[in-house]
């Protein structure tokens, strides 16, 4: 019997209620072979209990961390033990369409790519609703001096000036069937870690994923260090997932606030932000001030606002009014959540437990020819803090 070429790893993505949907849709709509590896990121007990039996009905691997983990170090709790030509990451949000992956999987064979990924919609229903069908980060000029290995802008190999991130995501909101008949598949500049395939000796050149990146920017960190390797990176507009926690999404589980309001708390972010200007020498524009000014915008939207619109005797001066005061209020309980954690992390001692541990993938083998350019640009994420370090406090 072959043996199947692919690894999916799922992980986290900010709650855990659509758990078994998920699971379901995967097995549901996967028929090409795979290997599946499941990372459970200290879920509720009754996610928990339902992971468990469904790693012993399907024959899975089920890697459960005690404590809560940023999704770069949950998909690198998955990667060490992949052992096939692919890996493919997905979130624990996703559905899937019929043959998702084997569009994957043949985009890659047949262009040579080194990183594949879907085109992604939007909550429901299902399929409808273009969120990313890939992007750019940078205007052309630039990006072309970037991809070439250069410093800065300027088009020189002296550091000079900073790059400017312009990111842009094509046709996000419009319903798929207006645009679909112009996607072909097509070299982006970038893609979402929401299912990405990406040849697992990749790794070797560039370590692990960078988990100084605990919430946010991650994908366009893999994407430019991909990038810098010369590597180019695929849409592949047949393979269709869509993640459910998109507006207009259910209210949120109360058993899921605890890990959402870490990881989308300020500290995280704002280090995410702060580790990717100082690795990628980038300039402090709009992009990044907007960013810092809109702290805890996802807290907001999906906590304050749905407690506010309960208070349906409140004219609208008055439900602004409360809105700010809770928005005060949850922030210094936001800074107090990180804190605990923190100090639970401190205390904590064991490791992360696999029901079947096989870890086979370096922790980090670079080769010695690797592009000089990769290894300047991670110089800095050396002496930058992980998810787990102190700067949260």
């Amino acid at each position: 019997m072959t043996q199947p070429q692919v690894t999916i790893v799922v992980v986290p993505r900010e709650r855990f209620q659509f758990t078994q949907k998920s699971l379901e849709s995967l097995y549901d709509n996967t028929q090409y072979p795979f290997y599946l590896i499941y990372v459970d990121n200290n879920s509720p007990d009754h996610i928990r209990a339902y992971l468990a039996a469904q790693a012993k009905a399907q024959s899975f691997e089920l890697v459960r961390s005690p404590h809560f983990l940023s999704p770069n170090q949950a998909r690198n709790a998955g990667l060490r033990r992949v052992t096939t030509p692919y890996v493919v990451f997905v979130d624990n949000d996703v559905v899937f369409s019929a043959g998702w992956l084997q569009a994957l999987v043949t985009c890659s064979q047949e262009t040579g790519a080194s990183v594949v990924g879907s085109l992604v919609c939007q909550y429901e229903p299902l399929h409808s609703i273009v969120h990313c069908i890939g992007g750019d980060y940078m205007e052309p000029a630039a990006y072309e001096n970037f991809a070439r290995g250069e410093k800065g802008p300027s088009g020189t190999l002296s550091e000079v000036g900073n790059w400017i991130i312009q990111e842009k995501t094509y046709a996000q909101n419009q319903p798929l069937a207006d645009v679909k008949d112009q996607l072909t598949r097509q070299k982006v500049g970038f893609i979402e870690f929401h299912a990405m395939l990406v040849k697992t000796s990749l790794f070797n050149r560039i370590g692990l994923l960078d988990e100084g990146f605990c919430c946010t920017k991650e994908y366009l960190d893999f994407c430019m260090t991909v990038t810098r390797l010369g590597e180019p990176i695929y849409l592949e507009p047949s393979s269709v997932v869509t993640f459910l926690t998109h507006p207009p999404a259910p209210p949120l589980s109360l058993s899921d606030l605890p890990y959402f309001m870490l990881r989308w708390s300020d500290a995280w972010e704002r280090a995410s932000l702060r580790h990717f200007q100082q690795k990628w020498n980038l300039a402090e524009s709009e992009y990044f001030q907007k960013r810092y000014r809109k702290l805890g915008q996802r807290r907001r939207k999906e906590l304050i606002k749905p407690l506010v619109s309960q208070f349906t005797f409140l004219n609208e001066p008055a439900q602004k009014w409360l809105e700010k005061r809770l928005v005060k209020i949850e922030k210094l309980f936001n800074r107090y959540l990180v804190r605990q954690y923190q100090l639970t992390l401190s205390h904590a001692n064991s490791p992360l437990i696999s029901s079947y541990p096989t870890p086979s993938f370096p922790e980090k083998s670079i080769q010695k020819k690797h592009l000089k350019a990769v290894l300047d640009a991670r110089q800095s994420a050396s002496s930058f803090p992980s998810p787990v370090d102190s700067v949260y406090l």
